[in-house]
């Protein structure tokens, strides 16, 4: 099966891609150019805005990578489904070994704010000293669930829900590119109904197909 949905089709691969999010981007670029890095990050938004797809496109960057699949040096956890001290305990072991290619070790914690106590409690302790070597970038839809312990430790960025004009026109380029005909009411239906969040809109957008 050849068919791949649209939001992992045309998912941004450079900053200058992401939709909507400049204020975000470009801090984030200038930080690279000046090397001001981070030791940690965290991503905050509503669900489908590019915080995931943000934290991807730092990583390549801090290790410049053309992609992030199989690469040993940079981890993607789901921690709705990994929440607990053992996983954070592994992570804690797996820190403190250098990278094998590139110059981080780049973890992205997704859902971070599913974590149990305990495990937030872990993580916290190589959050304090962490190697220099090593960059998290937490992503959340509900920052107001992590300890203030864990948010004082990090570089906050607030991801913005993405208006309907910059979605109809992210629609617009897409389809023309992909050869389809549209009627402009349509996208602005599909953007009114996915409420700021890409992925929802490509996911109608593939339905409307």
């Amino acid at each position: 099966m050849n068919y791949k949905v649209l939001s992992l089709k045309w998912r941004p691969q450079t900053f200058n891609e992401v939709v909507g999010q400049k204020h975000i981007t470009q801090s984030l670029e200038n930080a690279l150019k000046l090397d001001r890095i981070s030791h940690a990050y965290t991503f905050c938004g509503p669900r489908g805005v590019g915080k995931t797809t943000t934290a991807r496109i730092l990583a390549k960057q801090l290790n410049n990578i053309d992609s992030i699949d199989n690469n040993f040096d940079i981890f993607e956890m789901d921690a709705a489904s990994n929440r607990g001290i053992d996983e954070i305990r592994t992570l804690r072991e797996n820190v403190k070994i250098l990278p094998i290619n590139g110059k981080y070790k780049i973890y992205i914690i997704d859902e971070v704010h599913m974590l149990t106590k305990e495990a937030f409690n872990a993580l916290l302790k190589t959050l304090e000293e962490p190697p220099e070597y090593v960059v998290f970038i937490l992503a959340t839809t509900d920052p107001y669930r992590l300890p203030a312990t864990i948010l004082s430790r990090t570089q906050r960025y607030d991801f913005k829900r993405i208006s309907a004009n910059d979605i109809v026109n992210q629609l617009k380029l897409i389809l023309e590119k992909e050869k389809i005909k549209y009627e402009l009411p349509s996208l602005e239906l599909i953007a009114y109904k996915a409420d700021g969040s890409m992925r929802d809109a490509l996911s109608y957008l593939d339905q409307v197909i």
